[in-house]
């Protein structure tokens, strides 16, 4: 079942509904969005029939509707194709836009005391999604572009944020990291994240950028899970007075008053920390 699918990515927090509750339209019209989702090129309807092993009297009439109700387009060819609609809907998810709200002047004042760029990334199917970011000031820095995709396993804030979740939730993460990347877990992942979690932060040299280090620390909610991770990839300048432990100076103030901000808690780091 869906729900069983969507469970397993941890988007569902309580247990799927029982068959009573099932609703194969629902089911069928979601199908189709997340399939458009990932053909930028537009399908036909007898392709969407064939992908998702539908008839295509039965798409043809989902299509329609959702096309009716502007989330969808047909383009020349006979293709459809997603529209800005669910954009649209996104900029209106509002605890999103309050918690972006509230991590911004924040962030600008890591950059402002650190002269390095800043980001807030949250977990997302296997990878962290950057959600805002703040640039370096001056002329010259480095930073992620707003709605970058990073694998989960190759960035501070992904180690970060599987630190802090709970075993379960770990464990759908990672799953849907080994989907996404069919690849094996590395052996040492375990006890890496339980270092992680003792000293309250993540500190890496970064995987795609030589001579950058990753520094992130969790925005924590009541249950003192990470729901996100704000992060510095600190970058040394020839001259420059800042270094990492004025990085985690500045991070660590700034995640614990974005976590008491969303009603969270603070994070405990040992005496290595910031």
């Amino acid at each position: 079942m869906r729900a069983t699918r969507l469970k397993r990515r941890g988007l569902f927090s309580a247990p799927p509904p029982s068959a009573r509750y099932a609703a194969p339209a629902l089911d069928k019209g979601l199908d189709i969005l997340e399939l458009f989702a990932s053909e930028p090129g537009g399908l036909t309807t007898s392709q969407v029939a064939r992908r998702l092993g539908r008839t295509v009297g039965e798409i043809f009439r989902m299509l329609v509707c959702l096309a009716e109700r502007g989330y969808i387009s047909q383009v020349p060819d006979e293709r459809f194709q997603l529209t800005l609609k669910l954009f649209e809907l996104a900029h209106r998810h509002h605890p999103l836009q309050r918690f972006v709200a509230k991590a911004r002047p924040l962030m600008e004042d890591v950059a402002h005391k650190t002269r390095q760029s800043c980001h807030l990334a949250m977990p997302s199917d296997g990878e962290v999604v950057v959600i805002t970011q703040v640039d370096a000031p001056g002329s010259a820095g480095f930073a992620l572009k707003l709605g970058a995709k990073i694998d989960l396993l190759n960035t501070a804030s992904g180690h970060l944020i599987l630190a802090f979740q709970p075993d379960e939730l770990r464990a759908r993460s990672l799953a849907a990291w080994r989907r996404r990347t069919d690849r094996t877990l590395p052996p040492d992942l375990q006890e890496h994240l339980t270092r992680i979690r003792e000293r309250g932060y993540e500190e890496m040299v970064s995987y795609q950028v030589a001579g950058v280090v990753n520094i992130s620390f969790p925005i924590l909610n009541q249950h003192h899970e990470a729901i996100a991770a704000l992060s510095v990839p600190f970058l040394p300048r020839i001259g420059d007075r800042v270094g990492p432990p004025q990085v985690k100076t500045a991070l660590q103030a700034a995640s614990r008053a974005l976590s008491i901000a969303i009603g969270g808690r603070k994070a405990q780091l040992t005496s290595s920390g910031a």
